[in-house]
């Protein structure tokens, strides 16, 4: 889903309600950011493959690990912007590191549905998920999971207590 907002809604979803385990922003931030690869090549008229080395799982950790180091670097910033949305936010390392992976990951499997350009298990060729989920049902499900995000932020504002960050 090539810089689409589609990957919003199931990272949501995803994030609000494990959101102790999880740091939100980064899991969600780094699920749209994976497709700056299908962005870049599509704007820079590259001779690389659309979805190419930040859609397979290796790939994608390492982006999922950069990020993820990013969002806890900055994780002050995050603090303030989850604030605003009146969401807890409590940050760590680890858990920065994890929801990057975890984020990016999530973006990968669900695009490896859609397109026969992605190598999901780089170095081995071939895509193990292709054509399990049609594009329409994912697009479906993928809009449908705005309307729970929407609900999951609800349920899960105003219960931001202010947190030393360490």
């Amino acid at each position: 889903m090539p810089f689409t907002p589609f990957h919003f809604g199931p990272a949501a979803c995803v994030s609000l309600p494990l959101r102790q385990n999880i740091d939100t922003p980064v899991f969600i931030l780094v699920s749209l950011a994976v497709d700056i690869e299908p962005l870049a090549v599509m704007l820079f008229g590259l001779r690389y493959p659309l979805h190419g080395y930040a859609h397979t799982l290796l790939g994608s950790a390492i982006v999922g690990l950069v990020f993820g180091a990013l969002g806890y670097r900055f994780s002050a910033q995050l603090e303030r912007g989850m604030s605003r949305l009146r969401l807890e936010y409590r940050r760590g390392l680890g858990k920065s590191l994890l929801s990057g992976v975890a984020g990016a990951w999530m973006h990968v499997i669900m695009d490896a549905f859609l397109y026969n350009d992605l190598q999901l298990m780089y170095p081995y060729p071939g895509n193990q998920l292709l054509g399990m989920i049609s594009m329409p049902t994912m697009y479906l499900a993928c809009g449908i999971a705005f309307l729970p995000a929407l609900a999951l932020y609800f349920a899960c504002r105003g219960t931001a207590t202010k947190y030393p960050i360490s």
